[in-house]
């Protein structure tokens, strides 16, 4: 792979309970480490989410109620499991828009204030959106030439995605190779502030509002607005955000 790591990178896909990001329980996770030296270890593993899977979900994953009952809950591995992330950057296929929001949540739920502003995410789904405007299945004919078997399964999703970045990689001469300029291109361009996207960064690096009657006007210019969102139903994260610019602005 082409791709130049300063660290660490994680492939990670997760099977879950729902496509709603907030309540959605995680049912299985595979975690591809790509370590700076070329080596890789892979290790996937199911867990119990503490409520009925849905059998439209089961449909999908083929993971049922029976499968997990004897699984360890999320709460349980929650430590370990940020222990082994830390301190390394992730990729996923449709991660920042649907793993890493569920992912995060997860970890609020046992305790944990995940701070994923100190990483990179790389996501080959939005790549190949930007370049082609596909799936993950189409993503593999694409770039590897091949039909993807065992979809939904999570460890073979995530060795998909690793092919499937790999292949961009060496399809896309113009596709930058450091984690740092992948995981913003993957982002359109943007940083991630909050997982939900109520803030993004301006050309002149101010945050700014990405939604509402304020959108685009610099967010320290509305501290009212801010301290409405703090006692409204946002994301813990975008509340958290949006007092510390009222702490740094002095608002």
């Amino acid at each position: 792979m082409k791709l130049k790591l300063s660290r660490p990178i994680i492939f990670f896909d997760l099977e879950t309970t729902s496509l709603s990001v907030p309540d959605a329980r995680i049912v299985e996770i595979s975690l591809y480490k790509l370590n700076v030296d070329g080596t890789h270890e892979i290790r996937t593993r199911r867990l119990n989410p503490c409520i009925p899977i849905p059998p439209a979900s089961t449909e999908v994953h083929g993971i049922t109620d029976e499968d997990v009952a004897l699984e360890p809950t999320f709460t349980a591995k929650a430590q370990s499991l940020l222990n082994y992330i830390k301190d390394c950057d992730l990729a996923g296929f449709n991660a920042i828009a649907y793993d890493v929001p569920v992912l995060y949540h997860e970890f609020l739920r046992s305790g944990i204030d995940w701070d994923y502003s100190t990483i990179c995410i790389v996501d080959p789904g939005n790549v190949f959106k930007i370049k082609e405007t596909r799936t993950l299945s189409a993503a593999v004919k694409f770039y590897c030439d091949r039909e993807f078997e065992n979809a939904h399964s999570a460890e073979a999703d995530v060795l998909a995605t690793v092919n499937v970045l790999t292949g961009q990689l060496e399809k896309y001469g113009d596709l930058p190779t450091t984690v740092e300029e992948l995981a913003l291109y993957s982002n359109r361009g943007k940083k991630i502030l909050d997982i939900s996207g109520k803030f993004y960064e301006n050309a002149e690096g101010e945050i700014c509002f990405s939604f509402g009657e304020h959108r685009g006007v610099p967010a320290k210019e509305q501290a009212s607005y801010l301290k409405w969102m703090i006692k409204k139903d946002f994301a813990p994260d975008t509340k958290k955000l949006a007092a510390k610019i009222l702490s740094e602005n002095c608002l």
